[in-house]
């Protein structure tokens, strides 16, 4: 298990969902910042996204651009995050 609070929101959520199934970044973020009604969940996405790389480089998620994997390390447009096993 990830000490990282960003990652394990990333992998609780995606776990949540089950094998095959992607989420947003802003979901992640939503659920490290609580779930909370208003929009403070922004200020969660920056880690969220930074986690998403990390997890991506460790093999443990997919970053997928018009699902399909894209490069961790270029990080730009609409993005969902997929468990890497669920391939």
């Amino acid at each position: 298990m990830s000490t990282d609070p960003a990652e394990q929101a990333i992998l609780d959520t995606l776990r949540a969902l089950g094998a095959g199934k992607s989420i947003s970044p802003t979901d992640a973020a939503r659920r490290l910042a609580g779930n909370p009604a208003d929009d403070s969940w922004r200020r969660c996405l920056a880690p969220v996204k930074l986690a998403a790389q990390r997890l991506a480089r460790a093999g443990q998620v997919e970053i997928l651009r018009k699902g399909k994997p894209v490069d961790p390390e270029v990080l730009h447009g609409v993005l969902r995050l997929r468990l890497k096993d669920a391939a």
